[in-house]
């Protein structure tokens, strides 16, 4: 299985992104990570601690997951 390449600079403005329209999970979320499955990624972001619950929490993970994608000019 071929392994995706994270960009740490990209990272750290995907989540910079998501931060700025979520700002109570500042500082909260460490990385967005490609976690290799049979066919594809599974996009997820690490967490410092628990990952927190809610919809806020999940809109936050989507929002960095698609600025990441985006700016690394990633598809589906």
């Amino acid at each position: 299985m071929q392994s995706h390449e994270i960009d740490p600079e990209l990272n750290g403005l995907a989540l910079a992104e998501a931060e700025s329209k979520y700002p109570e999970y500042a500082g909260r979320a460490l990385r967005v990570v490609a976690r290799p499955l049979l066919k594809g990624f599974a996009w997820q972001v690490e967490w410092d601690g628990p990952a927190p619950s809610g919809q806020e929490a999940w809109e936050f993970q989507n929002t960095a997951i698609r600025a990441y994608k985006r700016m690394a000019n990633i598809s589906d």
